[in-house]
């Protein structure tokens, strides 16, 4: 008995030797650290790197509807703007704490970005209120105006329709295309639609009375593979006149509309050009199968410079200014009133001009552009500076059909055939998050004005709708016989509309 308590002594002795009593407490210090760790000390920041008052002490349980109380206060507003709230690249979703990782010295001021949400919020879309039939082969393009009020489809029948959207019934049918209809694109104004067949004409209608504009714009040898306005806050006076065209045959093609000419021919592409679009910087950007993109100056149709990086056909093109060239004229919030605000054209091209540099700002000063392609990749660029890209996307495991900004001009939404919807950064092309919930390719997506929300169309004949900040399925929709080729989300906030294989338009709502 007595042996086995001096043991116990000299065990008790030795776990006070100064090496295990200096470990000790090194592990009671870094208990106590992150016991003791509920305050940090914290600086707001813009995208644009200034700082939203002094650095200040927060609690690390503080909640993200709390951070935008701060914020407000902080900026003096008068009306509270909702905010998102990022820390090392993270998204604030709850509290602080979720974004702390142990990495985080303490004595080190934690910058918080913030970034400015619409103030406008959308509703998802929640069920079919119509289904339209009328054409008899395959939708192959449906889209709002940017004013919201006027529908159009063009469709393998060689014919493109408008559509009342307050009756959801047929208005219009418009005939005189020999091939299928392709292509369709919307003047900035709203006042008239053009579209491209696959015998290569190119021609204008007006949505108000569904008579062509002008006569058929004739001269690419093949097929019209895309169509795009000059942005209207560039046009002379107020009046969308000039329209880009690209063909199979390689050619991009300036047109005047009103006077039905052909103003100059840009032939560099070695192969069929498949995407267009015209920056608010007055320079085209020309995809194409020969693996290249283009820069084109649209005042004189000089070649600026190439674009290389793809390693097969590059199959679309998406610029972070494109909702606001779109809808420029038209402020989403004036929309969604009960009757929304007709203003003059010079009025018109002046908030045009003005969404565009807001846009531009929102984005760090930078027309950014992206690309996909056959290669399973996208690329970002800054076409305007440089011909190097800022970043090489790599992460879908087929070919990517479409890109597109979000309106905020922050997330990059990718569709692929690897069933997929991946999003990236806006600003820098890194990786955000992935979508995963379709079992067939992705063919198309479209954003909600206030970029909360994105709906996608695909092979497996639904739709579905996203939430981007959990990055998950908010909605299933089914309804379509068949796959579903277009989708485009209407600048209200109020209507989606998608078309497909079984040559049905839908139209869903809240």
């Amino acid at each position: 008995m007595m042996e086995k308590d001096n043991k116990r002594d000299h065990e008790e002795s030795d776990s006070s030797s100064p090496e295990k009593f200096m470990r000790m407490e090194d592990t009671t210090h870094a208990i106590n650290n992150n016991v003791c760790k509920v305050n940090t000390l914290a600086q707001f920041q813009s995208e644009t790197g200034e700082t939203a008052g002094p650095p200040i002490e927060l609690p690390l349980s503080l909640a993200r509807d709390k951070l935008q109380q701060i914020l407000n206060t902080l900026l003096e507003q008068e009306e509270q703007t909702p905010y998102s709230f990022f820390v090392n690249e993270k998204e604030v979703t709850g509290s602080l704490n979720g974004v702390i990782d142990s990495s985080t010295s303490e004595e080190k001021v934690m910058v918080i970005l913030y970034q400015p949400q619409a103030v406008f919020r959308v509703r998802a879309i929640t069920r079919c209120t119509s289904s339209l039939a009328g054409h008899a082969e395959a939708v192959l393009s449906a889209s709002f105006s940017p004013d919201g009020q006027h529908l159009a489809s063009g469709s393998g029948d060689t014919t493109v329709r408008f559509w009342d959207i307050n009756t959801e019934t047929p208005h219009f049918t418009c005939k005189g295309h020999r091939h299928w209809v392709l292509v369709t694109a919307w003047s900035p104004d709203s006042v008239c639609l053009a579209s491209g067949c696959k015998a290569g004409q190119i021609f204008i209608w007006d949505p108000k009375t569904g008579k062509q504009m002008g006569r058929a714009l004739t001269g690419h040898k093949q097929w019209v593979t895309s169509l795009c306005w000059q942005p209207l806050h560039l046009t002379p006076s107020g009046e969308c006149t000039r329209l880009a065209s690209a063909g199979k045959d390689g050619d991009v093609r300036i047109w005047n509309t009103k006077l039905g000419s052909c103003e100059m021919v840009l032939s560099n592409h070695l192969q069929c050009v498949t995407a267009l679009r015209w920056s608010g910087e007055d320079l085209l950007y020309s995809a194409s199968q020969d693996r290249t993109i283009k820069v084109w100056r649209a005042s004189d149709g000089t070649m600026c410079r190439t674009l290389q990086g793809h390693g097969h056909w590059v199959n679309t093109l998406a610029l972070n200014t494109d909702y606001a060239l779109r809808t420029g004229a038209f402020d989403p919030e004036a929309l969604m009133k009960d009757r929304p605000e007709i203003t003059s054209a010079d009025k018109r091209q002046a908030h045009a001009e003005k969404c565009y540099k807001e846009a531009l700002a929102a984005a760090g000063g930078v027309e950014r552009l992206a690309s996909g392609s056959d290669d399973f990749t996208l690329f970002l660029w800054e076409p305007a500076r440089n011909k190097k890209p800022i970043e090489r996307m790599t992460g879908h495991q087929q070919l990517v059909n479409d890109v597109k900004f979000s309106p905020d001009t922050r997330i990059i939404a990718s569709a692929s055939f690897d069933k997929s919807i991946r999003l990236w950064s806006g600003l820098n092309g890194k990786f955000l998050g992935v979508l995963r919930g379709h079992v067939c390719g992705v063919y198309q997506v479209a954003w909600s004005a206030d970029s909360r929300l994105l709906v996608s169309g695909s092979k497996d004949s639904t739709l579905k709708v996203w939430n981007m900040s959990t990055k998950k399925i908010e909605i299933d929709l089914p309804g379509h016989a068949d796959e579903v080729f277009t989708v485009d989300w209407s600048p209200d906030g109020q209507r989606v509309v998608s078309g497909g294989k079984d040559k049905i338009l839908k139209i869903w709502r809240r």
